[in-house]
This record gives structure tokens, sequence and C-alpha cells, in this order.
């Protein structure tokens, strides 16, 4: 089977590679120019052809793209974002939610079923606050993140600014409220999560930690279980060689991979073989297992993401370097093999089709 990847960058476009396993080969299908750092990339539920950036730019913008069926794309759609440089979006039920980075707020836009997609005048803002003692990273709120619960009618806000991790809920007018914070530990920076039987894991940026929170539905408060490095044996300081912390994966266990993994992206490592993806077993929800840490070739690894059949295969890129690759999961999920890659510059971001 053939797959598409759509691809966010740190340019001015967004790309569809095409994937073919039995070929080991990756394949530049279009291009399209939609405007300053298309960083992120979601897609409508009902329509997976159609998916939503953030223009990553101090008047914020969001861009609609629906793609043909040769892979090709059209903008079709736009809308302010509410805020400066929306860096994370999700969407969930009829909503676009959106994270604008720069200036703390999270922006609600009602989506539209007539082919406009987006409705300017439904939006609504939630401003966060906070700081923390990184005085170059944390002088305010900076959400990174939109992540919606897999079992609870309740959104997750990493604020790597503020040092928290804020728990939405909808109040009785069905708009999105603060209803609690999880307090991560001061200067480490939640940049993402996930969430796997009722634990939160959420991956610090500046302190390059990943930590396990036992989770329990709201009002009840969570409990931290762990904190662990995300790699075990840095180059340095990380802090003084600037590297950070970047994604954090944890796809659902299936047949072929019954058992569950987190994958963890590294950023900035002076390794001529690039950076690592850390792999942690989550079996003992009490413990975090490091497994396997492999050399990915890439040079500041943002983003990656699984896809294929059972999520067989993770696609990550380098925003600095090393294009985009493709690994095998191998050995049950505890191991990555890589099988394709292309030349491609300044990837962030990445949909399977």
């Amino acid at each position: 089977m053939v797959y598409r990847i759509y691809v966010g960058s740190y340019t001015n476009e967004i790309s569809t590679l095409e994937f073919n396993p039995e070929a080991a080969a990756l394949t530049l299908l279009s291009s399209l120019a939609v405007g300053h750092h298309p960083s992120w990339l979601t897609s409508l539920t009902s329509d997976p052809s159609v998916l939503f950036t953030g223009l990553e730019q101090s008047d914020g913008k969001i861009v609609v793209v629906k793609h043909d069926e040769k892979g090709h794309g059209t903008i079709v759609g736009t809308a302010s974002s509410g805020g400066a440089d929306p860096c994370t979006l999700l969407v969930k039920d009829d909503q676009l939610l959106i994270g604008n980075y720069s200036s703390g707020i999270l922006q609600t836009i009602s989506l539209s079923k007539d082919g406009s997609y987006l409705i300017p005048s439904s939006s609504v803002s939630l401003t966060f606050s906070g700081t923390g003692p990184n005085k170059d990273r944390q002088e305010a709120s900076h959400p990174h993140h939109v992540f919606a619960h897999p079992d609870r009618a309740e959104v997750l806000v990493p604020d790597l600014g503020a040092d928290k991790i804020w728990r939405l809920a909808k109040d009785e007018s069905g708009t999105w409220t603060t209803a609690g914070f999880v307090q991560s530990k001061p200067g480490g920076g939640p940049r993402h999560v996930a969430i796997h039987n009722d634990v939160l894991y959420t991956l610090l940026e500046l302190s390059s930690e990943l930590t396990a929170h036992r989770f329990p539905p709201l009002p009840a408060e969570p409990t931290l279980i762990a904190t662990v490095p995300t790699m075990s044996k840095f180059p340095g300081n990380p802090q003084q060689l600037g590297m950070l912390a970047a994604e954090i994966l944890l796809p659902k266990p299936n047949r072929s991979f019954p058992s569950p993994y987190l994958y963890v992206s590294n950023r900035n490592d002076p390794s001529p073989e690039g950076d690592v993806i850390a792999i942690f077993s989550v079996e003992d929800p009490e413990k975090l297992v490091p497994v396997a840490e492999v050399r990915s070739g890439l040079k500041h690894l943002r983003g990656m993401q699984f896809g294929g059949s059972d999520d067989k295969y993770l696609v990550a890129g380098g925003a600095q370097g090393g294009g985009v690759k493709v690994f095998e999961r191998v050995d049950g999920g505890k191991g990555l093999k890589g099988v394709a890659s292309i030349n491609l510059n300044a990837p962030t971001g990445f949909l399977w089709a």
C-alpha cells in the first residue's frame, strides 16, 4: 500500500509526500505556498483532505487547504488566529482550537458545513497567564499544545511559559474554560503531552525531562509518579548545549504492537549522527523504563508522527537538516529502522492522509 503524508514547515509551504514501503521510497507530489511558517497541521475529522495550519507570525493566521485526489492543495479559507504565532491546532467536534504561543491565547472558531469551513464571527478567546524562572523563555504564558483527552470531555494545554498544563472543560454555555491545572517543576517548560491508562505523560522542553502523573477526572488532583531525563546520557549539560526536548508520542496499542511505548524526540544534539529518538516502556503505569535510543540522522528533530497500518511507520523531520525520514517499528515497537528519506527544507509537522 502507498501512503500520503502532508508536511508543515518553517518555510512558506505545505508539501505532500508519497511513501511507498515496498520501494522504500519517499516522493514529493506537490507543494503549496500558504504563508509564513505553516508549522502545525490538523485535519477535518469528516474530510481528512481538508487541512488547517497556523502561520507563525505576529498577526497569526489560519489557512484552510483542500487536497484533490492527486495530492495537490488549494487554499479554500483563511481567518485570524486571534493572537501571535499559532503553533498548535486541534479539531474537536465542530470547533477548531488554536494555541497562540506568543500571546498566551487559546482561540476557538466554529466550523461550518457549507464549504467555507471556518466561521470567524464565532471566535472566542481564552487568555492564560503565568511566568517561570527562565527569564528568556518564560516571561509570559506560552501555550504549546492543544490536546484532547482520549476518553473524557477535557482538553489539555501545556503552557511552556507558566510551567502548567491547563485543564479545560466546557461550561454551561458550551465555552471552553479553565477548570484546573497540573503544576510542572519550575523552569521545566511543559511542551507536549500524551495519555495512556489514566496516566498523563508530559515532555518538559527546557529541562529535557519526561514526567508521569496519575490523572483522575476533574476535580481530583493529579499525583506525580516519576520524572526521568529524555536521554540516558547527554553529551554535556543539555541547557548549556542548547538541547531541547520536542515531541512525545504514544501510539495506541494494537494487534501488531500490543505493548505501549512512548517515543520522545530530542533536538540540537551535537553528534554528527543527529538527534536521538528515545523509546520508553510504559507497560507498568508506575514506571518510565527506557528501552532504546535511536540516532535519527536529523538535525533539530521538531516534529514526528505515526501512521500506516497499525501505526507501523514513524515519519520525522529535521528542521535544520536531514530532510524527512520514515522509520519502521521493529522488535514489537522497542526499536526503529530507517526505511526511506527525502531532502525537504525545514520540515516541522506531519499528517498521514
